[in-house]
């Protein structure tokens, strides 16, 4: 049992760090965009910006059906039992498809672009929508690539694809804001970004990735197609709901607040997004080792599950606990005194992260993996139908603030229930202990650099590099003091990321220390005893 879960986790760590990785580097570069958009925009042109593509984002909504996640678990399954043509096959069919739904819903977006407008309350945007839909196409085909590296093990992929996409995204957006295209030229930037990336992952699928089917006839279309929609309908129904708070917020957004307003919330949700792409990646990268697990069940996922949760845990609640503490000094840093309660946004946004104690995270990969997708969609509806109700009261009352309250109470719910489900149906657990250890860790080691952003006069961009630092400092060392963990997980991690060879080049120094760090405690015990 040990082996099978050492090579789980070791698939989940390669995966999640080959995503995380090339999402990171990407959203580096878009939010770098992001930050060069936003100051030539400002903050009213940049609220229009957001509001213009809420149009495109909820017509990609209805592109997928469940096609993604029924790639990333059918591949998966169909290579372990050595099915390369079906594995082939399947890929293919789900790509002729999905460019059948994109192509549909550019059309719809195209000739109805005055409607949608409307939608967000600016019927003087409507030309730039219609140029925001040509996205739609190749964000699906982008997408499929995605989840076809996943099911594939290809992971190494993803950051080509995924980088390609944000520096041309960034190159063509500033530059054409730059020689006066403005609004526009954002626009046209953002889809061209989406054009190559999508034309590039396309090549390495077909032409790197996948070996061309024997001639033997295998599965049809409609035996693939009904494969991957059977699976992935609760998961798509989900995604659809999950998806709808998006442009369902900006609608209300448009009606109830300015685009001052939504110009500092599109700041405060790019830092979130990046933030968002550790847990994503994690998540993604846990669905394939849940569903390898899934013939076993019983012990191992539990145990599985209890440590991935720590580890998760571990990584996540500091990043967030440090955004929260430097919260102004990084928006001032990033986008200048203009955007001015976008750090109180920020604040408030990321607070659904500390929520990973209970499974917020990985809940989710858990019931996907075990083939549970009707749960998955329960939690969703759970989700989506109080933040229906909730977001119309308090954007009212409290405008953005108050549609960012909404989002976390709907979450709160949606995640004790979740972990209800997981507790009392699959027996699954927490380690208490060490998590409440991690929370409070990560609350002390802020303490010195509240102290540092209260009572010092340094610039912000030395507060947010000296502040970091010392709080990064402050964490590693009290991790392996106050037991979070011990040598033998030391020695786990280390076998876990020996196969991925940058991964061990950036985690190992750590694990030397904290190995130096627990001798020295060992110790200090013996000498005492």
């Amino acid at each position: 049992m040990a082996d099978e879960l050492l090579e789980a986790a070791e698939a989940s760590a390669r995966t999640s760090f080959f995503l995380a990785s090339g999402t990171i580097v990407a959203t580096i570069i878009m939010a770098i965009s992001a930050i060069l958009i936003g100051r030539l925009l400002g903050p009213e042109l940049y609220g229009q910006y957001s509001l213009i593509l809420s149009a495109p984002q909820l017509l990609f909504l209805f592109t997928d059906f469940g096609i993604n996640q029924g790639i990333i678990k059918f591949a998966a399954s169909l290579r372990a039992e050595g099915k390369h043509d079906s594995v082939t096959r399947l890929i293919q069919n789900a790509v002729k498809f999905k460019i059948l739904l994109g192509t549909t819903f550019f059309a719809i977006n195209f000739v109805f672009a005055d409607f949608f407008a409307l939608l967000v309350n600016r019927p003087e945007l409507a030309p730039y929508v219609r140029i925001a839909s040509f996205s739609i196409i190749f964000q699906v085909i982008l997408s499929t690539v995605s989840a076809s590296y996943v099911g594939l093990d290809k992971t190494e992929y993803d950051p080509l694809t995924t980088n390609t996409q944000a520096i041309i995204k960034t190159i063509f957006s500033v530059a054409l804001v730059l020689l006066g295209f403005s609004v526009a030229g954002a626009i046209i930037g953002n889809v061209l970004g989406y054009v190559v990336a999508g034309i590039l992952g396309l090549g390495i699928v077909f032409f790197k990735l996948l070996k061309p089917p024997s001639k033997i006839a295998g599965e049809s279309m409609m035996h693939n197609l009904k494969m991957l929609l059977t699976y992935g309908a609760p998961l798509y129904a989900s995604a659809l709901l999950a998806g709808f708070t998006g442009p369902y917020q900006n609608i209300l957004l448009g009606f109830f607040t300015t685009d001052i307003d939504i110009g500092n919330f599109r700041a405060a949700t790019n830092f979130v997004v990046l933030i968002g792409i550790i847990p994503t990646s994690i998540a993604t990268a846990l669905f394939p080792s849940f569903s390898k697990l899934y013939a076993s069940k019983g012990e191992k996922i539990k145990d599985f599950f209890k440590i991935t949760n720590k580890y998760t845990c571990l990584l996540i609640v500091p990043i967030i606990t440090l955004i929260i503490v430097l919260s102004k000094e990084i928006v001032q840093v990033i986008y200048g005194s203009t955007y001015q309660s976008a750090f109180l946004f920020l604040s408030l946004s990321i607070l659904v992260y500390f929520l990973v104690a209970i499974g917020y995270v990985n809940l989710t990969s858990l019931f996907n993996g075990l083939g549970e997708t009707r749960i998955t969609f329960k939690i969703t509806l759970i989700n989506v139908l109080t933040l229906t109700i909730l977001t119309p009261l308090f954007v009212k009352t409290y405008n953005v603030p108050g549609l960012i309250i909404a989002s976390l109470l709907s979450s709160v719910i949606g995640t004790l229930y979740a972990s209800y489900v997981a507790i009392t149906k699959f027996k699954i657990e927490f380690d208490i202990k060490s998590i409440m250890k991690i929370y409070l860790i990560s609350a002390a080691s802020g303490i010195p650099i509240i102290s540092l952003t209260i009572f010092t006069h340094f610039p912000e961009l030395f507060k947010v590099a000296f502040g970091g630092s010392l709080y990064i400092f402050i964490y590693v060392t009290l991790t392996p003091l106050t037991g979070v963990v011990d040598n033998s997980e030391t020695q786990k991690l280390k076998n876990i990321i020996q196969r991925t060879r940058l991964l061990a080049l950036i985690a190992k120094p750590l694990l030397r220390y904290w190995e130096k760090i627990l001798e020295a405690k060992a110790a200090v015990q013996h000498d005492t005893q």
